[in-house]
Formats: C-alpha cells, structure tokens, sequence
C-alpha cells in the first residue's frame, strides 16, 4: 500500500514558502529545511505564532546563528512553519494559523508547540525541519506524528536570532523521518568535532515516566524495546527519579515544584510585559493560560532556581559515560482534535506530558524521540535521554539501537 503523498496546503504546516539556497556545498547537500517561526529569517518577518507580534515587529535583518550554519553546509530551506502562539503549548492548535495536519492520525492534534516542523517531516514535504524545545516542543510532536525529534543539552546550539522564551531551559534542535539525516543535521548545529565512540553501558529504564504514561502506552513502548535485551554487554534495569537524585521525588514534583516555576517567570519577562503594554489580540487557549503567568508570585522565585540547580546537579552527579535512559516520549497518543476544550482534560494531559518531559528539562539533558511504538496505528514515541553534553553519543545510540529496519519493522 503506497503511502499518501500531501500537499503544502493540505499539511497546513506552513505559514509562508520560499526558496533560500544553500551558501555552499557542504554535508547536508541536496537536503531541504523548513524553519520554525519564532527562528528569524533575513527579510522576513518572525511571527511567533502570533499575528499582532508579526504586525507590531519589523523583519529580520539577519537569519538566526542556527540557519546560517546550515545554509553553510548545503541545505536549502523552502519556508517557515507554524508555530503554537507564542510556542506556549504543546498541543499544535493556533488561533490565528491553524492546526497541522498530522497524517498519521488526521482526526488527532500534532503537537507543539513546533507543530509545523513536525507536520512538515510526517507529511513528507522536507528533508528535516528546525524547531525549538523548552518543555517538549521537539519532543512531544515528534512523539505524537511518528518521527525522528531531538532536543540537544541544553546551550549547545546557538539561540542568536531565536525570539526570546524561557532562556534557562529553551534549545534549538531539528526533526527527521530517519536518524542518518537527523544524525547530519544536529552535528552541524552542535559544531560536533571528531570525537570518541563510547560504548553502551547501563540502560534505565525510568520508572516514574512509564507509571505516569497510559497502560496502552506502557505496553507499545515496552514491547518496541524488547530486542534491547539482545545485545550484549549492556545492563538494562529500573530505576525511579528518586533513585537518581537520592531522594524521595518523582517526575511530577520536579515539573510543578521546579521547571514550571522557573519556565512561568522567564516568560513574564520575555513575552508579558510586551503583551502587558502593547495589549494584542489573544488566541482563547492562550489566554486562559496566560492567567497562570499573571497570577504567578515572583517572590518564591529564589526557592525554584535553588531547587533546579539542585536536581541538575544530582542528575549530573549520578550519570556517567555509557549511561542511558529511555523512557515513553509522551504519556498518551495524539489527542483528538478540539479534545482539550475542557479544564480537566488539558491540566491532564499538560500535567502528565510535562511531568515526563521534565527529566530532560531540569537536568539540561539530550533527548531522542523516536518513532517506535504505535497504538492501533496511531504513534507514541520512545526516548533516549543521556547525559549533559553527551549528544554524540546519544545519536550513535539512537542509530544502533533503533536502525531504521528495526523500527520499521516495529511499527508493522
């Protein structure tokens, strides 16, 4: 059964097309990109999934550190994806751009809140895409549209030129449907030199993440990592959070107690106070959450920044060469479209994805979604998550584990 071929318009994933060629041949020659829009292009203007922003906002002078390294290895970009408003989301449906398409899952949100680089990639319209991740905006679409997304450590690609979110914990990182393309892609945006391979040592399986994650998604992502018990000189075993940083605390308590604190008032600075004076057109779902950014008291700040350093720093601490984690990218498939109309579902499914998506967050580690699980047909990824700086190693895990026969082969 060949497989459906989709239009740019039927993907919904772009917010404008045009060509940039590529400043010279280099590794990624012939490959085409597309870019995030809250990642400035010279001469365009950078929404930010938000019209008002793009109305109130000149265009960029300079392309954005992270294209013009890609542009100078061979690539050609051939236009900008929509964004969640603001990138403050992880569900993929914009008030003002639209939702999307996720072609794995056409009746299900693709996720954000790099929506259309995800989109992009799973409608098969580019070579890879460029996105951003401050609390899973790689991950969780890629996670739920069934492609390669990787989140680097944390301040390892450049975000000159990438408009401001939530500085301690926001990275560029780049979306593929294989891992040699996505392997090409982030050793140039790493600047990677020439490095040697570290062998496999301990796999953990994260206890924490799997108990937060449906028993459907549970199940799919135990049985496509069955075959890691087949090679040999590896250690695979369970292990909680608690386990990790030497203390009784689990994923939701480092997300509610400690990233989200530090992500809600970084964005007071970085978004609210234009949104507070220049008072624009706010999409519904954004706004209802903006009333937590409003409400949030600045003076128990210190406590959460305390409480990050701390984690990272056990996290850090505990994890040595050779060392993995691998754990559900997300707690659940891609939602239904319009699903996340009420409260109790959203705080749900934020929640929960959150709680999962902060490991990586609090300890400023690299994170591989990859596509090899599915539900009925419907994607859930799987993650590999390695120590701070060990993105090279991380990928050559990626591609040894997970080849893509295996994960074709899985997803049958």
């Amino acid at each position: 059964m060949s497989k459906k071929i989709y239009s740019l318009e039927e993907s919904g994933a772009f917010v404008e097309t045009f060509v940039l060629e590529a400043y010279q041949s280099g590794v990624l020659d012939g490959l085409k990109f597309a870019v995030k829009d809250n990642i400035d292009l010279a001469g365009k203007k950078t929404a930010y999934g938000s019209k008002p922003w793009a109305a109130d906002h000149f265009a960029a002078v300079y392309n954005a550190l992270c294209i013009d390294q890609i542009l100078g290895a061979g690539a050609t970009c051939i236009g900008k994806t929509v964004a969640d408003e603001f990138t403050y989301s992880l569900d993929g449906e914009n008030y003002f751009f639209g939702t999307p398409l996720n072609p794995k899952a056409p009746d299900r949100i693709p996720g954000g809140s790099s929506s259309g680089s995800a989109s992009a990639i799973a409608c098969g319209l580019v070579d890879f895409s460029i996105g951003t991740d401050s609390g899973g905006s790689i991950r969780v679409p890629a996670s739920l549209c069934g492609v390669w997304g990787m989140r680097p450590t944390l301040h390892r690609v450049s975000e000159a030129g990438v408009l401001p979110f939530m500085p301690s914990v926001s990275t560029v990182g780049a979306f593929s449907n294989d891992i040699e393309t996505l392997d090409k892609v982030m050793r140039v945006l790493l600047h990677s030199q020439n490095q040697e391979s570290v062998k496999v040592k301990n796999i953990f399986l994260l206890e924490d993440a799997f108990s937060i994650a449906s028993p459907l998604v549970q199940k799919a992502v135990k049985e496509s990592i069955s075959h890691l018990e087949n090679f040999d000189g590896v250690n695979i075993s369970w292990i909680g959070f608690g386990d990790i940083i030497g203390e009784k605390f689990d994923l939701t308590a480092c997300n509610e107690k400690a990233l989200r604190n530090l992500q809600t008032a970084e964005f007071t600075n970085t978004v609210g106070g234009w949104i507070e004076s220049a008072k624009p057109e706010l999409g519904p779902n954004f706004n209802a959450a903006y009333q937590n950014v409003r409400n949030f008291d600045r003076a128990g700040l210190n406590e959460a920044l305390y409480l990050c350093e701390s984690l990272f720093q056990k996290i850090l601490a505990f994890t040595n060469a050779g060392d993995l984690f691998c754990f559900p990218t997300t707690p659940t498939v891609a939602p239904k479209k319009g699903s996340l109309s009420s409260l109790d579902r959203v705080m749900d499914f934020y929640g929960r994805t959150m709680a999962i998506s902060s490991f990586a967050g609090i300890g400023r580690l690299p994170e591989i979604s990859i596509p090899a699980a599915h539900i009925d047909g419907i994607p859930v990824g799987v993650s590999l998550a390695a120590g701070n700086y060990q993105d090279e190693f991380l990928l050559d895990a990626a591609k040894y584990f997970f080849d893509g026969d295996a994960v074709r082969k899985q997803g049958k």
